[in-house]
């Protein structure tokens, strides 16, 4: 008994100690808790800071990988059809007037594809966009919008039918002050600016608060951009060449041209299975606006009625090397477009084009923004206009001719919709 005191004592203290050191662990842990140093909290804030991010900003090893070695089957498969004088018209073409309740003056005998694309086997062959849009919606993209660099405007309207000169400037006829042209970073050409969205205000922060761009070029917070998806039935659907810079790579991948030669004998053929998405965006330096997926084809959302209002109609291939003199070849495909426009994360965008990095084939010439073909005049847009209208409940087409009463008379003469009388004759479309 008596060699057992020493011991419980020297256990108590023993006990006594631990509990005590405890306490004062437990005491300055919560005083580091409640009052951090401030170069903790920097170092956090830094480290929170440098780790958030919508846009990877990594690099490829630089090595050959059994991706990059594999063969590219949709190499130039592009028949480089070449534009042709607009007086021997091709086809009917693109980019025209979607406001609701448009209709073309060329009639034609091509209906274009109402399903959505995947319905009709067809997939995402490419994306790319336009300085501006190429396409007119009254209200939303037209010659009213703003951004950083202004906008470009129409012909001056006019009560008499003499002075009708199918309702667009000529962009070779334009002054400096019309045309909204200017350099992309690091490039030696310009690119001609197509119509403005409405959403720009120059006090509004998020419209003027530059973007550190990672992978897109050329581009710019504020600006308007009218982004294309081609589709194609004949593409590499599902593989790994699906993506190709030209999309025409894309688009005849699987056709070779005596092939397509047969099957075009029959427009509807073409407009069936080759068509674009279109979708308009003002980019915006706001991350709540972020959609993580752009590669796939346009966003098809309730919120802000994305992809909700559709014009449908078959037109061309577009670009500034066509314009009411000189038309595409490429003819009839059909063109889906969103008539609204929607603003997007520049965030958005940089993803975008990242994903558009890590294709197959190189997408580097589509990386920035390409220039909008002028207004295709009236007598040059085909007249099947259609028009779909999306909500939860209901998916409603319905052909745009009975809707032309939409449209005030104010609004018809100033789009232009008047002044077209048509034979019987029609006018047919070929490829080649």
């Amino acid at each position: 008994m008596a060699n057992e005191k020493p011991l419980i004592a020297i256990l108590s203290a023993t006990t006594l100690g631990l509990l005590i050191a405890t306490i004062v662990l437990a005491i300055q842990k919560n005083k580091l808790a409640s009052n951090p140093s401030t170069s903790t909290k920097d170092e956090v804030s830094s480290s929170l800071t440098s780790a958030v991010s919508n846009v990877p900003d990594n690099k490829p090893f630089d090595i050959a990988t059994i991706f990059q070695q594999g063969e590219n089957t949709c190499n130039d498969m592009n028949p480089q059809f070449e534009n042709v004088d607009c007086v021997h018209l091709p086809g009917p073409q693109a980019g025209a007037n979607v406001t609701k309740g448009y209709v073309g003056g060329m009639e034609v005998d091509v209906v274009p594809n109402l399903k959505n694309y995947w319905q009709s086997s067809m997939c995402p062959v490419n994306v790319h966009w336009h300085l501006g849009t190429e396409h007119y919606s009254m209200g939303e993209y037209d010659e009213n919008g703003d951004g950083p660099h202004g906008n470009i405007g129409l012909e001056p309207a006019s009560d008499n039918a003499d002075d009708y000169n199918e309702g667009v400037i000529s962009y070779e006829n334009m002054t400096n002050d019309q045309i909204d042209t200017r350099y992309l970073a690091g490039d030696d050409h310009q690119v001609r600016g197509g119509f403005r969205c409405h959403h720009y205000d120059a006090m509004d922060e998020k419209f003027t608060k530059p973007y550190e761009w990672k992978h897109c070029k050329g581009m710019e917070v504020g600006e308007t951009y009218e982004v294309h998806w081609p589709h194609s039935a004949a593409g590499a659907c599902g593989e790994v060449n699906q993506y190709q810079t030209p999309f025409y790579d894309g688009v005849f991948c699987k056709l070779p041209l005596e092939t397509f030669k047969e099957v075009a004998k029959d427009p509807q053929n073409i407009a069936n299975a080759v068509g674009v998405q279109a979708q308009i965006y003002t980019i915006v330096n706001d991350e709540s606006y972020f959609y993580p997926d752009m590669m796939r084809g346009w966003i098809v959302d309730d919120v802000d009625a994305m992809a909700k209002d559709i014009a449908y109609y078959t037109g061309s291939t577009t670009g500034t090397s066509r314009n009411n003199k000189i038309c595409s070849k490429y003819t009839p495909i059909t063109w889906q477009v969103d008539r609204k426009c929607h603003m997007i994360s520049a965030s958005s965008f940089d993803k975008l084009c990242y994903d558009m990095k890590m294709q197959r084939d190189d997408m580097e010439n589509d990386l920035h923004a390409h220039g909008s073909r002028e207004l295709v005049k009236d007598s040059l847009v085909a007249n099947n206009q259609a028009d779909r209208k999306l909500n939860k409940k209901t998916e409603k087409v319905v052909k745009n001719e009975h809707e032309e009463n939409l449209l005030t008379n104010e609004q018809k003469r100033h789009l232009r919709t008047y002044g077209h009388y048509h034979g019987d004759d029609h006018d047919h479309q070929e490829w080649y």
